[in-house]
């Protein structure tokens, strides 16, 4: 069904693996169609409870195709950055958890898919200490400013003034100094990385799918607001979470001392 991406299910987990490795898995026009189609997918899938997204061989995403874009004129280049960007807010607002579980280099529109994921696992290096996931931003040497919405969430992820720092100088950075600087969440082996990620989806699935969507739009969209307003949506959700069927049996399994059946 994709050409650039195998999409496979573990129960109720899916996982999105870019496959051009060749090509170190660089975003170009077919990688962002596949991409628009397999959300689309995943939308409309409702049994799914959470999505991964990964990369084949030694990348996750090493940038955009740079060939495919370099002769685009002011209007493919507007309308390649709006493309890319609309597709990344797709995926940061899908209702289900999303974990990139980078492997290699995300740089460039790989660091920006990442950062599109609710949370981000990375590779350390091997036992040779040689490979693991690389992040930067280095459009900038390449005369251009990130497209898909880089300058908007790395200063979210890790302040403006790192953020700057990243993307002025357009350097790489490995997985330990990701994790501290809070743009990863935790780091693993390489060959543990996959299994990490499914680890975390399922804590994630073990609670209330209700709650835990409606946790999502409090972060999300408070993040956006002032506090007072943020509070009010969390009032909000809080209560909409006793509409549904989740609250009486989490609360019920609770009192009953069994584990709840969401």
């Amino acid at each position: 069904m994709y050409e650039t991406i195998r999409y496979e299910k573990d129960g109720k987990i899916g996982v999105a693996t870019i496959n051009r490795p060749k090509a170190l898995n660089a975003l170009n026009g077919a990688v962002i169609s596949d991409l628009e189609k397999l959300i689309a997918e995943v939308e409309q899938d409702k049994d799914l409870g959470a999505l991964i997204i990964t990369g084949e061989g030694r990348s996750f995403v090493a940038g955009a195709d740079i060939g495919e874009q370099r002769d685009f004129n002011l209007d493919q280049a507007r309308n390649w950055s709006r493309r890319g960007s609309a597709l990344f807010r797709r995926i940061e607002k899908l209702e289900i958890p999303t974990i990139a579980a980078v492997n290699g280099f995300a740089l460039g529109g790989g660091c920006e898919l990442a950062m599109s994921c609710d949370i981000i696992l990375a590779a350390g290096p091997n036992a040779e200490g040689k490979g693991g996931a690389k992040f930067g931003q280095p459009e900038v040497g390449l005369g251009i400013t990130p497209g898909f919405s880089g300058t908007q969430r790395l200063p979210r992820r890790v302040g403006p003034g790192k953020a700057k720092e990243l993307i002025f100088s357009g350097k790489h950075i490995d997985a330990a100094e990701a994790k501290r600087i809070g743009l990863v969440n935790e780091v693993y082996a390489p060959e543990a990385l996959l299994d990490a990620a499914k680890d975390m989806a399922r804590s994630f699935m073990k609670n209330s799918p209700v709650a835990v969507k409606y946790s999502k739009v409090c972060i999300d969209q408070g993040m956006q607001m002032d506090i007072e307003s943020a509070i009010a949506l969390e009032n909000e959700m809080f209560a909409l979470c006793y509409a549904a069927p989740d609250q009486k049996e989490g609360m019920t399994a609770f009192l009953e001392k069994r584990p709840a059946q969401f």
